[in-house]
């Protein structure tokens, strides 16, 4: 039987994170719906807002990151064009204990500004799967759909209808007519959950006794699951092709049109702000690096989010917007800020840790002197037994009896030594 959509991811690495992401949004959901407020979008928003906020001090923190690297560069750079050339293991090895004492001395990591990406993007992706099933983690809208589903069930038929329907109007999702009980009832959800209108006709064309509890349904769905006019668990690319083959509704074609834009002009305008003074002290061609790298992350944004449900672009722009009032105020933070304090501060944490790597550089060269001095004492060792041996066999010689084989040898000693003088 194929993975049933509408429950929980279980992935290994994503599946734990969708889940925590999923039991967030949940909550938000329901605190929203206790003060009259029932829509995905705006909790999608919410839940966006929150998450910046917990990943706050990350964010703080890869900031000062880079702004101490950027004060940081022309030291790195004298350091690089001070070796550059340089080959041998002395000269590299001095190179990298330098730079690591300039990390040391500005206080941040080699690898420190890998952390917040590491972070996000698994973040990134177990959201689409939230996203993209929102039945599956908010209780209270799958809740909408068990009378219909109910009645569905108890349909004869009901399982093929419904596999050409789905066949016919939603093929993103997977769908098993072979299901029974449970199981049947959640792929009848994962169906319906993504149904256009012109699929909703077929479900009453083909239900007709559940008309009430259909338009109950789809009631339900105008209020929460729809951004204006868009169906948040759609794609834009999708929304676009119905939209075109339903009479042409350029209405819908704008707006689906704008979920993808949007994202691309928000983005841009976050690496505008988040990139001031940043190529400060950089190479040129570190520079033209990330030049290139600001112009494509958003460009691949703008076509992923063609293909994508819409609420993930819809996450896109919200973390969009809330990044770059973030980076206005961290910006008018770091201008104030006393680098040359942190500075100072970081020092005296350099002067240890370069302490700690010494010690145990001392303790590297101390074991790798005592393997020296135990290698030569056993040379010794054998060459001593050696010669006590060539001893013990030169009196064993002499003391030969005549015609023996050890008085032949010795005649052959003899005769070499007299031919070699």
């Amino acid at each position: 039987m194929s993975e049933l959509l509408l429950t929980a991811y279980n992935g290994s690495i994503l599946g734990p994170i969708a889940k925590v992401l999923g039991w967030i949004m949940d909550k938000i959901y329901i605190l929203l719906s206790n003060i009259g407020i029932e829509n995905i979008a705006l909790t999608i928003i919410v839940f966006t807002f929150v998450i910046y906020i917990l990943m706050f001090p990350l964010t703080y923190k890869q900031q000062k990151f880079a702004v101490l690297t950027r004060k940081m560069q022309p030291e790195m750079k004298a350091i690089q064009d001070k070796y550059k050339g340089k080959k041998d293991q002395a000269s590299m090895q001095a190179q990298q204990n330098e730079t690591q004492a300039l990390y040391d001395k500005y206080g941040i990591s080699m690898t420190g500004s890998c952390g917040y990406m590491l972070i996000q993007m698994p973040i990134l992706f177990a959201l689409y799967r939230v996203f993209y099933n929102v039945p599956g983690y908010i209780t209270s809208v799958k809740n909408i759909f068990s009378g219909l589903v109910d009645g569905i069930a108890a349909t004869d038929g009901a399982a093929e209808v419904m596999q050409t329907i789905h066949d016919t109007y939603v093929k993103s999702v997977t769908f098993d007519s072979s299901a029974t009980g449970d199981a049947l009832k959640n792929y009848f959800i994962d169906v319906l959950y993504k149904l256009p209108d012109a699929g909703w006709d077929e479900v009453i064309s083909n239900f007709p006794s559940l008309t009430d509890s259909i338009h109950s349904v789809t009631s339900a769905l105008s209020h929460i699951n729809y951004l204006f006019i868009l169906n948040i668990s759609d794609t834009p690319l999708n929304l676009i092709k119905t939209a075109w083959s339903d009479n042409k509704n350029f209405g819908l074609i704008i707006a689906a049109l704008l979920i993808p834009i949007i994202s691309y002009v928000s983005q841009m305008i976050n690496i505008k702000i988040s990139q001031v003074n940043s190529t400060a002290g950089q190479s040129d061609q570190m520079a033209a690096q990330m030049k290139t790298m600001n112009l494509m992350m958003p460009l691949m944004s703008l076509f992923i989010a063609f293909t994508v449900p819409v609420g993930l672009g819809l996450y896109w722009i919200a973390g969009a917007v809330i990044r770059t009032v973030q980076q206005f105020f961290l910006n008018k933070h770091f201008e104030k800020i006393d680098l040359e304090s942190i500075i100072e501060a970081n020092k005296e944490k350099a002067a240890k840790k370069a302490e700690k790597r010494g010690i145990r550089q001392a303790q590297i060269y101390d074991a790798a002197r005592m393997n020296t001095k135990k290698t030569l004492s056993e040379k010794a060792n054998l060459v001593n037994e050696d010669a006590e041996v060539l001893k013990k066999a030169d009196e064993f010689r002499s003391k030969a009896a005549s015609g023996s084989l050890a008085s032949k040898a010795n005649l052959v000693k003899e005769f070499n030594e007299m031919n070699n003088k």
